[in-house]
């Protein structure tokens, strides 16, 4: 399986397209443009408190009190904060005895996601394959605890990684254009077929905040080092701890493979899985109907993350305070973009009734919005949209197993055809 000519395309304009995009010149994110990502990854200039940078309300006592220029384990020396998620803060370290960058994860104590990360991740590395997608799965490197205030916390040790999708996508305007994303779409689903067909792991949580650019030319931390020494990042100092915000890293002149990360929430093994997971917008339907689920949801998850950075809107938008009437209205918006679910889909589920009546129509207050992926899709035209329509809806159908593996997928002719650009 050799890499496709898309995928390099892909990564040599990356660069133009940002500068391009923004008109500044810019190569990284406005503080205010990073406030409030869920991961927590702010991207800011140097020497400004990024509202991204500070977790404003959180219990520090499960939180362990990293310090810069504190050595870990007699061998990672803590440099700068990366960031931090709703379980665990992200630091770039110095690993003294190799000589080289490495990141570190710290988690809060007791989190569940500790744990499986790392189990998942253990899986993965004993897993010996001459797949190419194997290199696009965040390997760990190290693993250790630090004994914190009320209780052990993990700590992952990782190569360092890049910008995410999500702030590549934020950094070229709010959408990728066509030759950049078929580019990106291959790389991922050379990884994704090594994860389902090799590895046997479902990710669960597939979007454009978990896909990361690996960093070829490590001299950009170099200088990110060094801008930390002569101008210090903000930063609170408390009596028992000082809190620092996140330092903003930079998008390379020539940007990495794109690598698939955060198994805090994956599963391994052969067989279906039971549960919920997923994100709430990007949840498959057989997680909601309480179905058992597969591999497939990564690619449900998939086929929203590619409309979401083709359009630059997201494909559903249905949150309500109510958790029933979001899950209707999910189903509503469904309905309307795929048609009625099959019934033998629904004789499979636990919770449909909650939904559907007997004759599998939606139990809905008013009408269900008409829509179709023709009305909303507004970057291309004719025979071309039609064919990129056709892509979408290999991933988006109510049953997984009419959904395409990442395999099939990637031989699809919208994904082989190149551009005018390329």
């Amino acid at each position: 399986m050799s890499p496709s000519p898309h995928l390099t395309a892909y990564f040599n304009r990356i660069v133009a397209a940002v500068l391009d995009a923004n008109g500044r010149g810019e190569r990284r994110l406005a503080p205010t443009a990073a406030a409030g990502r869920r991961t927590g990854r702010a991207v800011r200039p140097r020497g400004t408190p990024g509202r991204g940078g500070f977790c404003l309300v959180y219990n520090p006592d499960k939180w362990y009190p990293v310090q810069i220029g504190e050595v870990y384990e007699s061998r990672y020396q803590v440099l700068l904060k990366l960031g931090f998620g709703s379980a665990s803060t992200v630091w770039l370290c110095r690993d003294l005895q190799k000589h080289c960058y490495v990141t570190l994860k710290v988690y809060e104590t007791g989190h569940r996601q500790a744990r499986n990360e790392e189990v998942v991740l253990r899986h993965l590395e004993r897993l010996e394959s001459e797949h190419p997608g194997q290199k696009l799965l965040r390997s760990i490197k190290d693993s250790f605890e630090l004994q914190g205030k009320i209780g052990p916390h993990v700590c992952l040790v990782f190569e360092t990684l890049g910008l995410s999708l999500a702030d590549i996508r934020e950094l070229a305007g709010g959408k990728l254009p066509e030759n950049l994303l078929k580019g990106l779409i291959y790389g991922l689903l050379l990884g994704i077929d090594y994860m389902h067909s090799v590895a046997h792991v479902v990710h669960t949580d597939i979007q454009d905040g978990n896909i990361m650019l690996s960093i070829s030319d490590t001299t950009i931390l170099d200088d990110l080092v060094n801008e930390e020494w002569r101008l210090p990042s903000a930063r609170k100092v408390m009596s028992d701890r000082t809190t620092y915000a996140s330092t903003g890293l930079e998008i390379p002149d020539d940007p990495g493979d794109p690598v698939i990360s955060d198994f805090g929430d994956a599963q391994y093994g052969e067989g279906d899985f039971d549960g919920e997971v997923m994100p709430d917008l990007y949840r498959a339907p057989e997680i909601i109907l309480g179905i058992p689920w597969d591999e497939k949801i990564d690619i449900w998850a998939l086929g929203l993350m590619v409309w979401d950075l083709f359009e630059g809107k997201l494909l559903y938008n249905t949150r309500h305070r109510d958790r029933n009437a979001s899950r209707a209205a999910h189903f509503a918006r469904t309905v309307s973009l795929l048609g009625p679910p099959p019934d033998d889909l629904l004789d499979r589920g636990s919770t449909w009734k909650d939904f559907f009546d007997e004759e599998g129509k939606l139990i809905v207050d008013g009408e269900i919005p008409e829509s179709s992926f023709e009305e909303e899709e507004c970057n291309l035209e004719g025979a071309e949209q039609a064919e990129f329509l056709v892509f979408l809806r290999k991933m988006l159908q109510w049953k997984p197993e009419d959904r395409l593996s990442a395999r099939e997928l990637m031989e699809d002719p919208w994904l082989c055809r190149q551009t005018a650009d390329d």
